[in-house]
């Protein structure tokens, strides 16, 4: 009996284990910001949080942070959750509706790290889906924010990520304009377009493709927003330069940190391959 006893113990520790690792997996994929959640070994999707963030605001976030783990471990969450397979989208109780909104092209230079291999991807923006979001990327747009600004995280079969500008300066006058959420109405289907996250009311210029074919639905869950879609030239953005993989410190690719204090003056000197949006306009 004590034998069965301490084998079911057993099991269960590495049931659990297994949980965290699968948890802290999908952590690392969607390169939650360390700082914000606490720790000090993610690699950061949006900035990272300024080192003069009160003790308070730390362990609020850390706070958040373990609630999340919390339920995940009584979720249970599944491997399938982590590959974005059989998960079933978690969506706000009123429903998209409304008609598209503008769409903008986006000229892509460097293609497979290729110079002068140059391509163009299409969004259909979506004011009915996410309207803070929409109106945000629109501002960006019209302030001329994309162009030079380098794809600095692709990691083929989950998301293309972009949207820190190559000048510091202009990248710090977004830096502390938290854009507050929008729920989820619509899943993080392959082409979808959606701002980066460093938690609650944290968005501000950071955004992703989505590129599984099969979608990402598990982000649904954590609060990622889908903005729009691209609607032409989703082969444009599957060859968009993956060859440095993961970010820093995680990965050999580049480090936000270094990104949001340098600029391009760092990415062409330490990531000259990368692939780079050279405009970013409106196109109806």
């Amino acid at each position: 009996k004590i034998t069965k006893q301490k084998n079911k113990i057993n099991y269960l520790d590495k049931a659990e284990k297994n949980t965290m690792n699968q948890f802290l997996t999908a952590i690392l994929f969607l390169g939650w910001s360390s700082s914000a959640m606490g720790f000090s070994t993610m690699q950061p999707v949006h900035h990272t949080t300024a080192p003069s963030s009160t003790s308070l605001h730390m362990a609020t976030r850390r706070r958040d942070t373990l609630r999340w783990f919390r339920r995940a471990l009584l979720g249970g969450i599944s491997l399938s959750t982590v590959s974005g397979a059989g998960t079933k989208a978690a969506y706000a109780e009123e429903p998209a509706s409304g008609g598209p909104g503008r769409t903008v092209a986006f000229t892509v230079d460097n293609l497979e790290g290729i110079e002068g291999n140059t391509g163009t991807f299409k969004v259909q923006l979506q004011p009915s889906w996410a309207p803070r979001g929409v109106e945000r990327f629109e501002e960006l747009t019209s302030n001329g924010f994309w162009n030079d600004c380098r794809i600095f995280r692709v990691l083929p079969g989950f998301v293309v990520q972009f949207g820190v500008n190559g000048d510091p300066d202009t990248q710090s006058k977004w830096r502390s304009r938290n854009l507050r959420d929008d729920p989820v109405k619509v899943s993080n289907e392959r082409g979808t377009v959606v701002f980066a996250t460093a938690g609650k009311d944290s968005r501000t210029t950071q955004l992703f493709v989505n590129t599984n074919p099969k979608g990402n639905s598990f982000l649904d869950k954590q609060g990622f927003s889908p903005i729009g879609k691209v609607i032409e030239g989703m082969d444009v953005v599957d060859r968009m330069y993956a060859g440095y993989g993961e970010g820093a410190p995680s990965g050999k690719g580049p480090n936000q940190g270094l990104i949001q204090a340098k600029g391009n003056t760092y990415l062409k000197a330490s990531f000259p391959k990368l692939s780079f949006i050279s405009s970013g306009n409106f196109d109806s």
